[in-house]
């Protein structure tokens, strides 16, 4: 097994700081246009072919898909478009429908304009809980993607909705939320973890829409409980 993961919403490999610490062998993506040359896909469709052919030029086999938000969003969709080609599935911070708040989307097309307002207003608060190590090096990148990529995973986001199909998943799957996230709560997970056949739940006594970088060692032994049972 080779365990991916993919970042959420103008975000970078960074956040999975924690994670690629303690698994062996791992892989977490840039997804296009997050520190890289190329633009940012469009669609959460177009996110998870990216995916699937990044992973098909590394030959990687078994790949489980570990996503947060837009990530598990993009993990989602991969095994709806290529069953055969995934062996398990982490969501974290997901839905099987992601709506973004209008203000959401204001703040980050305001922050075009001023992107020391947007870290300052909208993404700094949200790490407050992180360890300010790993706080620093995450919002360093996340202020290189800038406020313009984060905004367009956002409108991806906002137009994902796979609640007609995400019974269709058939491969075995994680559902990992904090008891206090708010963008994502956790009936969410609980939609995802009943619709998904065989689907386990794992809920996070004080994590938020970032648990697994607030709280790594609960949501790491969850994986690894998750990946022993596979």
């Amino acid at each position: 097994m080779k365990l991916i993961f993919v970042h959420g919403s103008g975000n970078t490999a960074q956040v999975w700081h924690y994670q690629i610490a303690h698994f062996p062998d791992t892989d977490a993506v840039n997804l296009p246009g997050h520190l890289t040359p190329d633009e940012p896909c469009t669609s959460v469709e177009d996110y998870a072919d990216w995916l699937h052919s990044y992973i098909l030029g590394h030959k990687y086999s078994d790949p489980v898909l570990v996503g947060h938000s837009l990530g598990s969003a993009i993990c989602q969709v991969y095994a709806l478009a290529y069953p055969k080609d995934v062996r398990a599935l982490v969501l974290t911070g997901a839905g099987a429908r992601l709506r973004v708040a209008p203000e959401f989307l204001s703040l980050m097309r305001d922050g075009i304009k001023d992107p020391s307002g947007w870290l300052k207003n909208f993404i700094e608060p949200r790490y407050s809980r992180v360890a300010i190590e790993v706080r620093e090096k995450v919002i360093a990148r996340i202020a290189q993607v800038g406020p313009a990529v984060q905004l367009n995973d956002f409108i991806c986001c906002d137009k994902f909705d796979i609640i007609d199909k995400v019974d269709k998943i058939k491969v075995p799957t994680l559902v990992i939320c904090g008891s206090e996230d708010e963008m994502t709560p956790p009936k969410y997970a609980s939609y995802l973890a009943t619709k998904i056949k065989g689907a386990k739940l794992a809920l996070i006594n004080g994590g938020t829409h970032l648990v697994f970088v607030e709280k790594p060692q609960a949501v790491n032994q969850a994986i690894e409980q998750f990946l022993a049972n596979l």
